[in-house]
């Protein structure tokens, strides 16, 4: 991806967990559809998403049992009903939440029996058109599904624990006795590559709609992946391991704005020597898989691509870890021999950044990103300042996923940093702070100019979505049905066009 093929456009960040449901958590039902029809009335083309894989302990979007597989929490029940799947009164039992925020300990519950449901129904009646589905399904995806789903059945089998506490048969398993749980496990397998269908067939009409109302679709990936997860568990000599595979050194990155102890995020970190003698085919099928199902890609910490914050495992904090060279050049040169040269990936270049990591993300002209909220974090110069973006290459943001709401950022920005900030973008007394980053995200030169949903309905710290090195209370913002009217519609769409977005 490249200037060039930058239209401008702008857009909204929201994670589909967060839109409204009366099933406990958002999902890809009529209000995500809902949702797309706001975009397109309020003339915004690009919709940003987070990863959308199946989330492990934490609920985190970036913690996920599977690189490939999709997040069964997404599944909306009202579609299951047109499928025959589910009917009226498997929903009444659905327990009452928060209309504003995702309790995970109560819906994860209840939809995981909902869906158990839907299998059963599936498996004991006549749906041949959707059988037939299915089966092209689980044959077109069978490199990921069959270890994601076996992976699955065999947490499950252990009371849910890392794979890491298995017994070493289970954790160290031959390919003939994968055969061998496969056929013990059928059941449970077949469970699991079933909600994935569901997942993805799901996935696939919602995008489809929103790309026919002129909506593309930007996805999240992370690059690391998780310890407990398939991608590790049957790909041990992906990682770096010992011989019980346990990790040797974990990732994180060091001190920094967001934290004096840096983040200690514990992931595995890659046998880089080992992708490359495989031709890189597992980061080509990864990359080709999100690809498939979303329109742009941002990977998060594209840093570690060309040198990685490396921890010794057992470390408390990220403090005593090193920089280690990645192969960054030599990796997407094969992602881009096997996909095409015009890449549709953002790099999130944020955090340390030095000249090696510029000219990684420039050799394959990737996007980078500018956070406007770092640009009045001091009184001084900043290269996410909009007079300083260089090229129109790049994505602007008022904010991310892991910054507080600008309303909930301004209200503690220190009062000199608040006078600059009201200087730079012209803010009088009466402004709503929130509107006017908005305003100036969309001024900006970048191509493409992207706000969290929470800007643009100027919420405070209540609506705050993650707090990096914060363990709890993440992740489970939701806005309400009323939330979005045609006067927020008719506001963007105008201020939208008027900077030629």
């Amino acid at each position: 991806m490249n200037t060039a093929s930058l239209t401008r456009a702008s857009g909204i960040l929201l994670h589909p967990t967060s839109l409204p449901s009366p099933y406990g958590i958002g999902d890809l039902g009529q209000a995500a559809y809902d949702f797309v029809n706001f975009l397109e009335e309020s003339g915004q083309h690009l919709w940003q998403i987070l990863p959308l894989t199946h989330t492990g302990y934490g609920d985190s979007p970036y913690q996920s049992f599977s690189a490939f597989a999709g997040q069964p929490l997404l599944i909306s029940p009202q579609l299951l009903l047109g499928l025959r799947l589910l009917n009226e009164e498997d929903l009444l039992t659905c327990p009452q939440t928060d209309p504003e925020h995702v309790d995970y300990g109560t819906i994860i519950p209840w939809k995981t029996a909902l869906l158990r449901n839907a299998c059963k129904r599936f498996s004991e009646t006549d749906h041949p058109a959707l059988y037939e589905k299915y089966r092209n399904f689980c044959r077109k995806n069978a490199d990921w599904l069959d270890d994601y789903s076996l992976f699955m059945a065999l947490k499950d089998l252990h009371g849910g624990v890392s794979w890491l506490e298995w017994e070493d048969e289970y954790r160290m398993p031959d390919e003939a006795f994968k055969k061998v749980l496969h056929t013990r496990l059928a059941e449970e397998t077949g469970f699991y590559r079933f909600i994935q269908f569901l997942f993805f067939q799901q996935w696939g009409q919602l995008k489809e709609y929103a790309n026919a109302h002129g909506v593309r679709i930007i996805g999240d990936i992370p690059i690391f992946v998780s310890m407990d997860s398939a991608d590790v568990w049957a790909g041990k000599h992906l990682f770096q391991l010992d011989t019980k595979g346990f990790p040797t050194s974990v990732a994180g990155v060091p001190p920094d704005y967001f934290s004096a102890t840096g983040q200690l995020w514990g992931n595995p970190l890659y046998e880089w020597d080992a992708h490359k003698r495989e031709g890189y085919s597992w980061w080509i099928s990864r990359i080709a898989n999100q690809l498939e199902i979303l329109d742009i890609l941002r990977i998060d910490h594209f840093r570690g691509f060309e040198a990685y914050w490396a921890v010794p495992y057992g470390e408390e904090t990220a403090v005593k870890g090193q920089w280690v060279k990645a192969p960054g050049e030599s990796l997407f040169a094969a992602i881009q021999n096997a996909l095409g040269d015009a890449l549709p990936i953002i790099a999130e270049d944020l955090g340390v950044i030095t000249p090696e990591v510029e000219a990684l993300r420039d050799r394959f002209s990737f996007p980078g990103m500018k956070v406007l909220q770092f640009a009045f974090e001091d009184i001084g110069e900043s290269t996410f300042l909009p007079h300083q973006f260089t090229s129109p290459n790049c994505v602007c943001y008022t904010g991310t996923h892991d910054n507080d709401t600008t309303r909930g950022w301004y209200e503690t920005l220190r009062k000199d940093c608040q006078k600059k900030l009201r200087r730079y973008l012209n803010i009088k007394k009466k402004d709503c702070v929130s509107f006017q980053m908005i305003r100036a995200c969309l001024a900006s030169t970048a191509a493409y100019a992207i706000f969290p949903l929470q800007d643009m309905l100027d919420l405070g710290k209540e609506g705050r979505m993650n707090t990096p090195g914060v363990a709890a209370g993440n992740w489970n913002w939701r806005f309400r049905q009323d939330a979005l009217t045609k006067k927020h519609a008719k506001k963007l769409k105008k201020l939208s066009h008027l900077y030629g977005r």
